[in-house]
């Protein structure tokens, strides 16, 4: 469908600057123009910003300004938040309405001076949002319009009191717009009991990841991964890579091993304060810093434009954060790359990521970096039966169906061009590729075997 025919008014359109739409576009904003309330689960990447932004913008411009926000965005993340707020600046330039944002992480007394002059469109996360709300230094009685953005991942960081909270601050009659990455039971449930015979918008299946994401997952000791990290990017030359961590301390310690390597890295995480989490994503963007280690916090709310590729360096302890973590590459029809590095203590991570995609994965082995932990045995422990005066069970030993198996490697484009060397690919003790590229092994789990693609 033609952006032009989606009913928005001219100057939007012009300050969009987008000849088709989308397809959570087409069928989202004529809906939300309609005044109905909407339920969108669509993939990262689609255009779900603005989907809900643009008529919102549209329909706050037919109304008179009061001064109090007449329209609420909740995002789950202060780099989303303002994300959003800049999507809302670009799209709404030239109407005369005010936004402003709101997050943790910076001066309060700064955001109050901004909503003292007066907000018609209000972007902020649940926590800080309260904290105005118990200053009282906010009333969102007059908010006609409620979206919530990701709402998936704020029900996962454990926000639905605020998020119920707040929704009982809005006017008694409100529209409500819920976008979210993933479209699960609890999502549904949310919905049935805050949205009024919502127009559902349902653009991905339940849990995907995007169709031109290349997913690769190479078994991997736990005490090697790090060096297989280094090797794999400066042999491939990869610039813009986002790879994700378990913990705070873990992407910190991660970002300088890194850069003593000679690969140029930044932290992302919890702990950073406002100001150097926008640092380091500036200095990401603008290329002076070749990887972004992150742990979840930026596994949503980064739009870091034609991303090449994200490596999971470690296993998100939810199957879910999986598709959010690669969501961010691939993204609004580009190709992306994904890969994981899996040691055996993270295979029961791994198995709730299978039934989540509900696939088979086989796994690749790096040559030199051969695992010497085998994955637990898919089969069960062979056990004698029991003495009858409650003697110890006899237990067989456990089995290891990983016999290897030649495969063609093949990877990604690189920014120079060239298609990077997958990790399991040898190369020579000069760091240029080996002339020969002698193919990768691939393991196959006991339980069959299909490709991650």
């Amino acid at each position: 469908m033609r952006f032009s025919d989606l009913g928005l008014l001219p100057e939007l359109i012009s300050n969009a600057g987008y000849d088709a739409a989308t397809p959570v576009q087409s069928e989202a904003i004529p809906a939300v123009l309609e005044g109905r309330d909407v339920l969108a689960g669509a993939q990262t990447g689609t255009g779900k910003t603005a989907a809900f932004t643009l008529p919102t913008l549209q329909r706050l411009v037919a109304e008179r300004s009061t001064g109090q926000p007449r329209a609420l965005i909740l995002a789950p993340t202060r780099e989303l938040a303002a994300q959003v707020s800049a999507s809302v600046q670009k799209y709404g330039k030239g109407t005369q309405l005010r936004h402003v944002v709101i997050y943790g992480g910076v001066n309060f007394n700064g955001q109050l001076r901004q909503l003292q002059k007066g907000v018609d469109i209000l972007i902020a996360t649940p926590g800080r949002l309260l904290d105005h709300v118990n200053q009282r230094t906010i009333d969102l009685s007059q908010v006609k319009t409620l979206v919530l953005d990701e709402a998936d991942r704020m029900l996962d960081m454990g926000f639905i009191g605020d998020i119920e909270k707040v929704i009982g601050l809005c006017a008694p009659t409100h529209q409500t717009l819920l976008f979210s990455a993933t479209y699960n039971k609890q999502i549904k449930t949310l919905a049935g009991k805050y949205l009024s015979n919502p127009v559902e918008v349902a653009v991905a299946r339940d849990n995907t990841v995007a169709a031109k994401v290349d997913q690769t997952f190479v078994h991997v000791d736990k005490d090697k991964k790090r060096a297989l990290l280094s090797q794999f990017i400066g042999i491939n030359n990869l610039h813009q890579v986002l790879v994700f961590t378990k913990t705070k301390f873990g992407a910190d310690k991660l970002a300088r091993a890194l850069t003593d390597d000679g690969l140029p890295a930044v932290a992302m995480h919890g702990n950073k304060s406002q100001a150097q989490r926008t640092k380091a994503l500036q200095k990401f963007k603008r290329g002076s810093a070749r990887i972004m280690v992150a742990t979840d916090v930026a596994a949503r709310g980064l739009d870091i434009e034609k991303l090449p590729m994200v490596i999971n360096f470690e296993l998100p302890m939810v199957a879910e954060d999986y598709v959010h973590r690669i969501g961010r590459t691939g993204r609004a029809g580009e190709e992306g790359a994904a890969v994981s590095f899996v040691s055996a203590c993270e295979h029961k991570l791994m198995r709730d990521i299978e039934r989540l995609l509900k696939l088979t994965i086989e796994f690749d082995v790096a040559d030199g970096f051969e695992p010497h932990v085998p994955f637990p045995s898919a089969k069960p422990k062979h056990k004698s039966k029991p003495k009858r005066h409650g003697g110890p069970r006899g237990q067989g030993a456990a089995r290891s169906d990983q016999a290897p198996h030649k495969r063609t490697s093949h990877g990604k484009p690189n920014a120079s061009g060239k298609r990077p060397s997958r990790p399991g690919q040898s190369v020579s003790s000069g760091g240029a590729r080996d002339g020969s590229a002698p193919p990768k092994r691939r393991q196959s789990r006991s339980q069959g075997s299909r490709p991650a693609r």
